[in-house]
């Protein structure tokens, strides 16, 4: 065994690769690239050939993985907490279907919404889909969880949830790594294809195997090595603690735990545990990163009447991320607080590059919209979205990846004119080709811009599925090639990307104009590289 500094993303893909992975699958969203980067990066996934390759969205990712799980391989789908949402179609079925090699999913929620437009807690997608899950308290646990998971995964027969948050994700500890496994051979199911093939009848069935593995679930959950019972003599209060909040709790209790406190990183809830607690305990405290999951799940347990605090009663924050002083006050303890930020320090507000062909869009297209009476502009998913804030004020609104040409479209047929779309290259070819296809085949009179920095820009740079191809897929949907226009977004095009935008804009019917000029961040990377 050797110990690694690791990123608890870090910690996820190094177990995955010594536990005999054979390809992940992944579309880049904050917390969860770095897993994909780092075995895409790793000397020994490309001595293996693992499958590192980025997928067009959360949705084929998931497809692609539960299919080299059906071929018998072991696959890992990696999401931020959102990119479920696009994918749960396969999630769902997948828990119906069952897997052949071991599947884990990765979903990187993001409480607080650093870099998200909600901060759901996939728990309930877990609950939802009658699936077990995991959810480390430490990076050690992560990458145990992995390594251990694809066995747990193909001894139960269905795919595994693991749950991170951003703190796990991005937070660095000391990791013992595991001797490397082998990669399983490949292997069709032995009991045929049926189970995969849902049809109605055959579906029947499976939702009947799905619901007799619940107790198998659970007794998995109660003797799991991550759900531990911590006894203490002060019975006046049970402590519930999940994932990274048995971290915060532990931080206030450095001499040990006052209370009994059960430790929950392994799902479907441990009833024998909690039933010990409900019993012993006079009032219950649950702390978990995310929604109230385990507290609302506990009044199943509460024959009894027992009080149980947290998110619910106030005595937690509703929303945010929990905090070692959060959890402090919850005790009653008191928080002293050392390092209060001074009065004088105001928050910068993000803001694209200097330099970045984004502005130069916006800025030509504020000017020729502002000739009409009531424009609106919708807009994406992406760096470009910054484009809302000061000055530029460029966008009405952002809603979800692809959201912008379908929402242009619902306004356009609502009479509302310009309708305008903004969208990056990379979220077209994640969600917006099929909205451009509903355009097409009503002759819509919009106009799409799909502004194209030829990379994954806001998650560091990736490779973007369309690079090159954009006309062509355009095209192909049905665009008519007279009304699909490349710009070049630079001050000494300004006035010939003005005359572009009008016009089309006046075209009645779609359009679509592509601004394209490099990343300014990933051309100023390979410019230093090539100086080397």
């Amino acid at each position: 065994m050797e110990k690694q500094l690791f990123l608890g993303d870090e910690a996820i893909a190094q177990a995955a690769i010594d536990a005999g992975l054979s390809g992940v699958y992944a579309y880049p969203g904050t917390p969860s690239t770095e897993i994909t980067e780092y075995i895409q990066n790793s000397a020994v996934a490309k001595e293996r050939g693992i499958h590192s390759r980025w997928s067009a969205n959360e949705k084929t990712a998931m497809e692609a993985a539960l299919g080299m799980s059906y071929a018998g391989k072991r696959a890992l789908c990696c999401m931020k907490h959102v990119g479920l949402n696009v994918a749960a179609d396969c999630f769902m079925n997948a828990g119906m279907s069952g897997i052949n090699g071991g599947m884990i999913i990765i979903s990187a929620d993001d409480p607080s919404m650093h870099s998200s437009q909600n901060e759901q807690d996939n728990r309930v997608y877990g609950n939802f889909a009658m699936i077990p899950m995991l959810e480390p308290s430490s990076q050690q646990e992560a990458y145990d969880m992995v390594y251990e998971g694809f066995e747990l995964s193909e001894k139960l027969g269905y795919p595994i949830l693991m749950r991170i948050t951003t703190r796990m994700a991005h937070s660095r500890a000391g990791v013992l790594t595991r001797p490397m496994k082998e990669e399983n051979t490949m292997s069709c199911p032995a009991d045929g294809c049926q189970r995969f093939i849902l049809l109605p009848a055959l579906a029947r069935k499976r939702f009947k195997v799905l619901l007799g593995m619940q107790d198998k679930f659970t007794e998995a959950s109660e003797t799991s090595k991550y759900n531990q019972y911590f006894d203490a003599p002060n019975k006046e209060l049970g402590i519930i603690a999940t994932g990274i909040a048995f971290n915060y709790l532990s931080e206030n209790y450095p001499d040990g735990f006052e209370h009994p406190v059960l430790r929950i990183n392994q799902y479907p809830l441990p009833r024998k545990q909690i039933e010990k607690m409900v019993n012993e305990c006079k009032e219950i405290l649950v702390l978990e990163e995310g929604y109230p999951v385990v507290e609302e799940q506990l009044k199943g347990f509460l024959s009894k009447g027992i009080k149980v605090h947290g998110r619910l009663d106030g005595t937690l924050q509703r929303d945010g991320e929990l905090t070692p002083d959060a959890v402090g006050k919850a005790l009653g303890k008191e928080i002293t607080s050392y390092y209060a930020i001074p009065e004088v320090v105001e928050q910068r507000p993000p803001a694209l590059c200097q330099g970045c062909g984004h502005r130069d869009v916006y800025e030509a297209l504020n000017e020729v919209l502002a000739e009409y009476k009531d424009p609106k502009v919708f807009g994406d998913i992406g760096c470009y979205t910054l484009g809302a804030l000061p000055p530029l004020r460029a966008i009405d609104s952002c809603i979800d990846m692809g959201a912008s040409i379908t929402m242009a479209k619902g306004a356009a047929d609502a009479g509302v004119f310009p309708a305008v779309s903004v969208i990056g290259d990379s979220t077209f070819t994640h969600s917006g080709m099929t909205g451009l296809l509903d355009c097409v085949n009503e002759g819509t009179n919009i106009t799409i811009v799909i502004s194209d920095n030829e990379t994954t820009a806001m998650t560091g740079g990736q490779d973007s599925a369309g690079t090159g191809r954009l006309e062509a897929i355009c095209a192909g949907i049905g665009v008519d090639p007279a009304h699909i226009c490349v710009m070049i977004p630079l001050k000494k095009n300004y006035e010939e990307m003005k005359t572009i935008i009008r016009e089309e804009i006046e075209y009645k019917g779609v359009s679509v104009l592509i601004p394209r000029r490099e990343c300014i961040q990933t051309l100023t990377r390979k410019k230093k590289a090539n100086k080397k």
